[in-house]
C-alpha cells in the first residue's frame, strides 16, 4: 500500500509527476483518489424519451444512420453532425473537433452512441453532444456496468487512472480488517477490501452504497477519534496566560459607530472567562456571514496584547491579511490604543520579512497578521497567547496545532461562517467548545434574491450596468475555469470575453480563477478592492478571501452545480455595505430537486435556516448530485448527504472510548494502528 505509485506498470517519471500534482505518490494514495461520479451503461432508450429529460443528462439511443454525416464549420472548427432514427423518432448525434467521424460512420448501420442530452434551441430537435460510438453487440457487452469517472490533472485521462486503479487492486496485499466484528454487524459496514475494490469498480448501485457507506463512516470515525484524543490531552492543560479584563477593551465597545448584538456580546463573555479561566481556551465561533464575528475576534486579541501578551490572526488570503492589518491600524490609531499589528505573508521580500521576523522575536509586534507564513520555522514569536484562525475550513488541524506550537499552548480560537446545524458542528469540532452568533447587526439590508433562467441574461447585464453607473461593483461566478467539450456549463474565460461585448465598453471587467499564481490572482483581487475592476468573472475562488463593501451584485451561473452551502458563501460576498444588494441565481435546470434548493435560497439570507433545510432534502445515498457541504469537505464523506453516518461514528468512537481501557484492547489492536497511519498521513490533509 505505501509502494511509490512508479512500481506499477506504465507508471514513468512524466506520469508520476503528473499524478503527484493531484496528490497522489503512493499505491494507497491512489487507492483513496475516489472516483467523482460513474458511467452507468444503462438500457438504450428511445429517441422519443429524450425530450423529458433534463438537458445535461447522459443516456443510449440506438438507432440507423439513414445518411451521410453533415460536416459545418464554426469559427474554423469542424463539426461532424449525424441522424440516427429508431421506431419512435430521431436524435442528431454531434462531435466537435472530430472530424474523423464522417469516415467512421456508414449509412444503413445500426449504431448505439451515448453522450450528454441537449435540445437544439428553441427546436424540438434532441441532440447527444460528443457521444460515445459503438455497435449494438458492443454495447451489449458493457451494459450494466459501472465505471469510474475521476478529476482529471496536467495530461492525465480518465482511462489512464482507470487502468492504474485496476492494476493497484490486482497487485496491493489486502489490508485486515480493523473493525470488530460486532461492531461491523452494529453499524452494518462492508468488509475493508470489499469496499475499496467496489467504489472504483461496482457491480450495480447497491454494492458502491455498500462500499461507499464504509468508507464514508471510516472517515468521519477516523476524524472524530483523531478530535477527541486531541481534546482529553488539551483538556488537562492548564492556563499559562491568564488574561484580565482590561476597561480599555469595554471602552472600545461602548465607543464603536454601532451596538454589538446580544449575541455577539453573548460570544464575547465567553471567551473572556475562557481567556481568565485555569484552562488553555479552544473555541469555536461560528456565525453566518456577516454576523460580526471578526470585532469579538478583534476584542480577544487586544484584551491578550494589552495584558502583555502578544496574538495571531491567521487568514486565508493576502488580499484578506492586508485588509485586517489595515482595519485594525485605524482602529488602535483613531483611539490611541497603544498597539502594533504586524503582517506576515508569503509575498513579501526577504527584507521586510526579516523585519517581521525581529520584530516579532523581540516582542515589537503585539497582533501579527497573516496567511501561513506564520507558522513557518523562521518566525519566533516572544510571548504568543492567543491565536485565532480565520475561515478554519481552510487550514489543515495539523497547521493549528503548528500555530499553537509556535507558544507554549496559547489560547485557540477559530471562526467559521460555513453554516453547520448545531447537532453536527458538535461532532465535527468535537475538540473545540462552541459559541454561535446567530444574530445580524442592525441596520443591515437584506440581500435581494431571485431565480431565473438563461433567458434573463440581457436583463441582468442592464441591471449590472445601472449599478456599475451609480458606482457599485459586481461578481459574477461560473462554475468552470475553460470551456469543457460536451458540458453544458459557463466559463470564466470565455464568459468574461462575452461580458465585454454585452456591457458598455466604459466598465472595467476581468477575471479570476484557481489555475492562476497566486501572485496575479492577488492583483487582481486588490484591484477589485481598489474600484479598478468593475465586474469581476470568477469562480468559487472568492468565497472567502476579501470584502468589498462596495460590491452589490452577485450572480451565479449555472446554479444548480453549486451546493446550497456553497451558494450561500458566495452570496456573503455582497451585502456588506450600506447599499441595497442582490443576488441573481441563475438556472435553467428543471429538476424539481433544483427547484426546491434554489427557492429556499430564494426566500432566506439566514444560512443555519438554510443548512437545517438542506439536511432534510438530501436523502441517504444521494452522491450523484452536488456536494452540499460547500467549503468543508472530507474526501469522500459529506456532512449533509452522511448527516446519518456521521452521527453513527460519533456513537461508535464514544462508545469505545467510554469503555474501560478504551482502545487498548486485543480486540481493537488493528483500529489502533489504522488510527495512527491515518494521523500520520491524512489528518493534516483535511480541508477542516
Amino acid at each position: 500500500m505505501e509502494r511509490k505509485i512508479a512500481c506499477l506498470k506504465g507508471i514513468g517519471e512524466k506520469t508520476s509527476d503528473a499524478f503527484a500534482k493531484l496528490g497522489i505518490y503512493t499505491v494507497r494514495d491512489l487507492l483513496s483518489y475516489y472516483p467523482r461520479d460513474y458511467e452507468v451503461f444503462e438500457e438504450p432508450r428511445p429517441a422519443a424519451s429524450l425530450s423529458s429529460l433534463e438537458d445535461g443528462t447522459v443516456v443510449a439511443v440506438a438507432g440507423y444512420l439513414k445518411e451521410e454525416p453533415q460536416v459545418r464549420r464554426v469559427k474554423g472548427l469542424a463539426v461532424v453532425t449525424a441522424r440516427l432514427e429508431d421506431e419512435t423518432g430521431s436524435v442528431e448525434a454531434v462531435w466537435f473537433h472530430a472530424l474523423f467521424m464522417r469516415n467512421a460512420l456508414v449509412p444503413g448501420k445500426c449504431y448505439v452512441v451515448r453522450g450528454r442530452k441537449k435540445r437544439k434551441g428553441s427546436t424540438r430537435v434532441q441532440q447527444l453532444l460528443q457521444p460515445a460510438l459503438c455497435s449494438p453487440e458492443e454495447y451489449e457487452r458493457q451494459r450494466g456496468s459501472w465505471l469510474p469517472v475521476y478529476r482529471l490533472g496536467g495530461k492525465l485521462t480518465n482511462k489512464g487512472i482507470q487502468k492504474a486503479v485496476r492494476q493497484a487492486l490486482d497487485s496491493y496485499t489486502e489490508v485486515r480488517e480493523f473493525y470488530p466484528l460486532e461492531m461491523r454487524r452494529k453499524y452494518e459496514l462492508a468488509e475493508y477490501n470489499f469496499a475499496i475494490s467496489n467504489i472504483h469498480f461496482p457491480k450495480d448501485r447497491e454494492t458502491l452504497l455498500m462500499a461507499r457507506k464504509r468508507l464514508v463512516f471510516d472517515e468521519f470515525f477516523f476524524f472524530i477519534a483523531a478530535l477527541r484524543a486531541l481534546k482529553e490531552t488539551e483538556e488537562r492543560m492548564e492556563n499559562r496566560f491568564p488574561i484580565r479584563p482590561r476597561p480599555e477593551v469595554d471602552a472600545l465597545m461602548e465607543s464603536l459607530p454601532y451596538a454589538l448584538t446580544k449575541a455577539q456580546r453573548k460570544a464575547w463573555g465567553e471567551i473572556r472567562a475562557d481567556l481568565g479561566g485555569p484552562v488553555v481556551m479552544r473555541r469555536l465561533v461560528q456565525g453566518d456571514v456577516g454576523s460580526g464575528k471578526t470585532i469579538v475576534a478583534v476584542l480577544a486579541l487586544m484584551e491578550t496584547c494589552l495584558n502583555g501578551y502578544q496574538g495571531a490572526l491567521m487568514v486565508p488570503t493576502e488580499v484578506l491579511a492586508r485588509q485586517h492589518l489595515e482595519s485594525l491600524e485605524e482602529l488602535f490609531a483613531s483611539r490611541q490604543i497603544p498597539l502594533k499589528p504586524v503582517l506576515l505573508t508569503g509575498s513579501m521580500t526577504a527584507k521586510e520579512k526579516r523585519e517581521a521576523y525581529r520584530m516579532i522575536e523581540e516582542g515589537e509586534a503585539d497582533i501579527i497578521v497573516g496567511t501561513h507564513a506564520l507558522i513557518q520555522e523562521k518566525v519566533q514569536y516572544q510571548r504568543l497567547a492567543l491565536v485565532v484562525t480565520d475561515e478554519q475550513h481552510r487550514f489543515g488541524v495539523r497547521q493549528r496545532e503548528a500555530l499553537s506550537d509556535k507558544g507554549s499552548h496559547p489560547h485557540i480560537l477559530v471562526m467559521s461562517a460555513t453554516p453547520i446545524p448545531r447537532t453536527l458542528a458538535i461532532i465535527l469540532y468535537g475538540d473545540l467548545d462552541i459559541s454561535v452568533i446567530d444574530e445580524l447587526p442592525g441596520g443591515r439590508l437584506p440581500i435581494k434574491n431571485c431565480v431565473v433562467d438563461s433567458g434573463y441574461h440581457a436583463t441582468a447585464y442592464r441591471f449590472i450596468a445601472r449599478e456599475v453607473e451609480a458606482g457599485r461593483q459586481a461578481y459574477i461566478i461560473c462554475p468552470m475555469v475553460e470551456e469543457s467539450e460536451g458540458l453544458e456549463a459557463e466559463n470564466v474565460v470565455d464568459y468574461e470575453k462575452k461580458l465585454r461585448k454585452a456591457l458598455p465598453p466604459s466598465i472595467r471587467t476581468a477575471c479570476l480563477h484557481g489555475r492562476m499564481k497566486p501572485k496575479e490572482k492577488n492583483e487582481i483581487m486588490e484591484r477589485f478592492l481598489a474600484g479598478d475592476i468593475q465586474v469581476l468573472v470568477s469562480t468559487t475562488v472568492v468565497e472567502v478571501g476579501v470584502n468589498v463593501p462596495n460590491a452589490t451584485v452577485m450572480m451565479i451561473e449555472n446554479a444548480e452545480r453549486f451546493g446550497l452551502a456553497q451558494l450561500h458563501q458566495l452570496r456573503g460576498r455582497v451585502g456588506r455595505g450600506n447599499h441595497q444588494s442582490y443576488c441573481i441565481f441563475v438556472s435553467d435546470s428543471k429538476s424539481r430537486d433544483t427547484q426546491k434548493r434554489l427557492k429556499i435560497l430564494s426566500q432566506s439570507n439566514d444560512g443555519f435556516y438554510i443548512a437545517g433545510e438542506d439536511l432534510k432534502l438530501r436523502g441517504p445515498g444521494d452522491m450523484f448530485g452536488v456536494r452540499q457541504s460547500g467549503l468543508l469537505e472530507f474526501k469522500i464523506g459529506d456532512i449533509f448527504t452522511d448527516a446519518a453516518i456521521l452521527q453513527a461514528a460519533s456513537e461508535a468512537v464514544g462508545e469505545i472510548c467510554g469503555r474501560e481501557g478504551g482502545l487498548a484492547g486485543e480486540e481493537y489492536r488493528g483500529l489502533r494502528e489504522q488510527l495512527e497511519r491515518y494521523r500520520r498521513y491524512d489528518f493534516g490533509k483535511l480541508n477542516l
